[in-house]
């Protein structure tokens, strides 16, 4: 009864706390419940994960075995996105807000029974790492407005203060950097302390967010100004 009611505490806060704000990123994931991949040929793949390898906590190689018992090592460069089975309590809580968002989307390229499920979306995405351009699989997390702008989990951002209800967050907790991507480009990282330098650059293809978030944005305002971007400039 307690989990119950600390569960409708949650959602009866996050609703009046915020109407737009990113999915939940997760590090660990299921090795019992299946992951769905497809692959850049267009095969897909759906079985349960036997290992991930990381390179600067962004997955380097991921081993599933498929339904027929095959195993499948395969690099980010094969990959062209995947849906991952978060460990744990962790895949209840997550996209609760997803849900009450789910009319709004703006890209109808995901699977939103998947991540309405609990599910973490990556897709295959250049990165500059160290001033280095690689391909790697990135955790989307804002795939209900990322017509023109993708926001990607940093696995090793480090979080402002939160508000807690038991082990859930429902308001700030943010994290302090994030990989960004605008069209073809690269993604790249940005980072809370240099947020009002880079808004010329951030938001460059969208005149109309600029003017509107003004000359000193909060970086607490950064998922609000992501949405604003995708509805203003399509």
């Amino acid at each position: 009864m307690k989990a119950i009611f600390t569960i409708s505490l949650m959602v009866m806060i996050s609703m009046q706390v915020s109407a737009q704000r990113f999915l939940v990123a997760f590090d660990r994931f299921s090795d019992n419940k299946p992951s769905y991949i497809t692959l850049t040929d267009g095969t897909e793949l759906v079985g349960e994960i036997q290992d991930i390898d990381r390179k600067k906590g962004l997955i380097e190689e991921i081993t599933i075995r498929d339904e027929s018992k095959k195993k499948h090592k395969l690099k980010p460069e094969q990959i062209s996105h995947m849906y991952l089975p978060p460990s744990g309590f962790s895949s209840f809580v997550s996209n609760y807000a997803f849900l009450m968002d789910v009319s709004n989307w703006d890209n109808d390229s995901y699977d939103q029974a998947h991540i309405a499920d609990g599910y973490a979306y990556f897709e295959q995405s250049e990165v500059i790492l160290k001033k280095k351009k690689m391909v790697m699989l990135m955790q989307l997390l804002n795939p209900s407005f990322s017509s023109n702008m993708k926001v990607y989990h940093d696995p090793f951002a480090s979080e402002t203060m939160s508000i807690g209800v038991g082990p859930m967050t429902v308001a700030g907790g943010d994290d302090k950097s994030y990989f960004i991507k605008t069209g073809d480009e690269p993604a790249y990282k940005l980072e809370k302390k240099n947020y009002r330098e880079s808004v010329k650059m951030v938001y460059k293809m969208c005149p109309s967010t600029l003017k509107e978030i003004g000359e000193k944005p909060a970086w607490a305002d950064f998922e609000q100004h992501v949405y604003l971007t995708s509805k203003n400039c399509k």
